[in-house]
C-alpha cells in the first residue's frame, strides 16, 4: 500500500505569485495556495521525496517528515531541485541523501551545487548526496519496482515515475506511445495541467484531459497549476468526474 503526499502542486512561482495582483493569490480557500511543486512516497517504513524545490524546508516542516529515504528527480530546473542545500539534516543522519536523476541532471547539479557534489574541495559542512544515475530503465528502491516514465518538457526529457499502481508525471507537454504504454492500468495517475490557455513547455488542461482519455487511469489528480487555472473551487467544477485538482497536503492511500 502507498501514502502520497503532496507537498506542492504549484508552478516555478508558486501561488500566491509576488507582486501579482490577480484575484486567485488573494483567494481565502488553503487551496489556493500553492508551494513548489512536490510528493512524498511512503510504504512499509520507506519515504521517498519527488523533486526538492525551493520550498523543500517548509514542505518538511509543514508535514513533520522526520526522515527520507531519498529523492528522486524529474529534472534540473530550479523549481524542482533548488531545495537542495536543505537536505543537510538528513544528509548528517543518514551519512549522505541517495538521489536519483539522469546522467544530464547529475551534471546539472554538479556544476550548480559544486560545493556539494566536489568531493575534492567539498565544502565542510555541506549536505553529502549518494548518487544513483536513472536511465530509462526499471530500478528497485528497496522492496518496490520504479518505471521511470520518460517524456518531453518543450525539448527538455524528464523523468515521471511509476510506483506499482500509482504514477507522477510533471512538467510534460508530450509523450511517446512507447511511454504511454507504460501507464496503462494505473489506479491514480497525478499528471501537470498548467491551465486552460496554451503553453509552449507543458500540457494546458485539455491537453492533459485528452491524455487521460487515452490511458484510462481509475483516477487522475492535476498538479503543477498556475493563478492562471483560476480558483480552485471553480476550475473543479469543469473536470469530469474521476479528475481532481490536487491541493497542497492532499494524501491519498493507494
Amino acid at each position: 500500500m502507498l501514502k502520497v503526499i503532496f507537498l506542492g502542486t504549484g508552478t516555478s512561482q508558486g501561488i500566491p505569485v509576488i507582486s501579482s495582483t490577480n484575484p486567485v493569490c488573494f483567494s481565502s480557500d488553503i487551496k489556493d495556495k500553492r508551494l513548489r511543486v512536490s510528493i512524498a512516497v511512503e510504504w512499509d517504513n520507506y519515504r521517498y521525496i519527488i523533486d526538492c524545490g525551493p520550498d523543500f524546508r517548509y514542505q518538511m516542516l509543514r508535514e513533520n517528515i522526520n526522515h527520507i529515504d531519498g529523492i528522486l528527480f524529474t529534472h534540473e530546473h530550479a523549481d524542482h531541485s533548488a531545495g537542495m542545500d536543505d537536505i543537510r539534516p538528513f544528509s548528517f543522519r543518514l551519512g549522505g541523501v541517495p538521489i536519483y536523476a539522469s546522467q544530464r541532471v547529475i551534471e546539472n547539479f554538479s556544476k550548480r551545487f559544486d560545493y556539494i557534489f566536489d568531493h575534492k574541495n567539498k565544502y565542510p559542512g555541506a549536505p553529502s548526496v549518494h548518487i544513483n544515475v536513472v536511465d530509462n530503465n526499471p530500478f528497485l528502491l528497496k522492496n518496490i519496482q520504479v518505471i521511470p516514465i520518460e517524456a518531453n518538457h518543450a525539448d527538455i526529457p524528464v523523468f515521471g515515475y511509476r510506483f506499482n499502481d500509482f504514477a507522477y508525471l510533471t512538467d510534460v507537454k508530450s509523450i511517446s506511445e512507447v511511454e504511454k504504454n507504460k501507464l496503462k492500468g494505473l489506479k491514480v495517475l497525478v499528471l501537470n495541467a498548467l491551465r486552460e490557455k496554451t503553453h509552449f513547455s507543458h500540457l494546458n488542461i485539455q491537453e492533459a484531459l485528452v491524455l487521460i482519455d487515452e490511458l484510462k487511469p481509475e483516477k487522475t489528480y492535476l498538479t503543477h497549476i498556475s493563478i492562471d487555472m483560476g480558483f480552485h473551487k471553480d476550475a473543479q467544477k469543469k473536470l469530469p468526474k474521476n479528475v481532481f485538482l490536487a491541493y497542497d497536503g492532499l494524501q491519498l492511500t493507494i
